[in-house]
């Protein structure tokens, strides 16, 4: 009798061993068929700034460092150009010559240039007047036949050029008095404001020897140092701003479900803890055919092409860096 029960025993055991067996089977094979969601994951990003000089200049001081946090309109960097101090005065004294010219030309004439030329004309009329009465007495003589003929005409030939001298004399006090033409003074002018502009333009290129922060930011990386020679739109310092963040998804097209212009998305942050974050899709845009292209037409029949989401959290959180990851786990 008891070897009986005990055979039942092992019988009844043997069946739950291989009903466990099995199910443990079938679970795997369940798992297998339906394997757990992958979450979507993304990567904070952040708007980068790149500060650099308008012209080739070396460093003078670069009183920032890496992390260090600025606020918009602080220096970032000083530049020192030799060139563009010659320049400068140059372009100083171009404007200053200009100006005098043009001054000169609005101005006219001194007081004691047109004394001078009114006592020239008086004293060329006075002449003349003198060389007529002389014509006149002179004519008269020949009539009675007192003179020659050739003392006569040297008489006649005197007064009319004694008239001549005296009308350029008065045509020259005319002239002093005057000034110069219209057409004169507007060149003098548009000289004057040619230079003025050629010195503005070094003026505003020395402004750019200060570099300072377009915005508040943080210092992302020093490019350049302190006696180092920046050309001209290279980057000295890139800057990040904290403030304008956003998170990158890379979501093939098989799985582009729900995805669209100002979707939701509800991630986590591991770096933060697991810390939820709420984000909100504002891009959408095609990934380089270079290195999104899946062929897959042995299966489905069309190639899968990645597209590049952009989504930006909808309030501010604290210690969100680029760089961090965040993962979706539904949508």
């Amino acid at each position: 009798m008891a070897t009986d029960r005990n055979r039942t025993r092992v019988g009844i055991a043997g069946v739950l061993v291989i009903i466990g067996v099995l199910a443990f089977i079938g679970w795997g094979l369940w798992l297998a068929y339906h394997p757990a969601p992958v979450p979507l994951q993304g990567q904070v990003e952040a708007q980068s700034i790149n500060v650099s000089a308008k012209i080739s200049a070396r460093i003078a001081t670069l009183p920032v460092r890496e992390g260090e946090p600025v606020a918009a309109g602080a220096v970032l960097i000083t530049l020192d150009s030799p060139e563009l101090r010659a320049k400068l005065a140059q372009a100083g004294a171009v404007q200053d010559a200009a100006d005098a010219k043009r001054d000169l030309v609005d101005q006219g004439a001194r007081a004691e240039d047109i004394r001078a030329a009114k006592a020239m004309w008086d004293k060329a009329a006075a002449g003349a007047d003198l060389a007529d009465k002389t014509a006149q007495r002179l004519g008269a003589l020949h009539k009675e036949g007192l003179i020659s003929l050739q003392r006569n005409d040297e008489a006649q030939t005197n007064a009319r050029a004694a008239r001549e001298t005296a009308i350029a004399a008065k045509a020259q006090y005319d002239a002093a008095v005057t000034g110069a033409r219209p057409q004169e003074k507007a060149a003098a002018r548009a000289g004057a404001a040619q230079a003025k502009a050629g010195a503005a333009e070094v003026d505003a290129a020395a402004l750019d020897l200060v570099l300072k922060s377009p915005r508040a930011a943080e210092v992302d990386k020093v490019v350049l140092h302190p006696g180092e020679l920046a050309a001209a739109g290279f980057p000295i310092v890139t800057l990040v701003d904290l403030a304008d963040l956003w998170v990158v998804f890379n979501i093939r097209e098989d799985d582009f479900a729900g995805v669209k212009l100002g979707a939701a998305l509800e991630g986590v942050v591991p770096a933060l803890g697991d810390r939820p974050v709420k984000l909100v899709i504002d891009t959408i845009r095609p990934r380089g055919d270079y290195a999104t292209w899946r062929a897959t037409r042995q299966s489905s029949g069309y190639d899968i092409r990645t597209f590049e989401v952009r989504a930006r959290p909808q309030a501010r959180i604290e210690g969100l860096r680029p760089g961090m990851s965040v993962l979706v786990h539904s949508r």
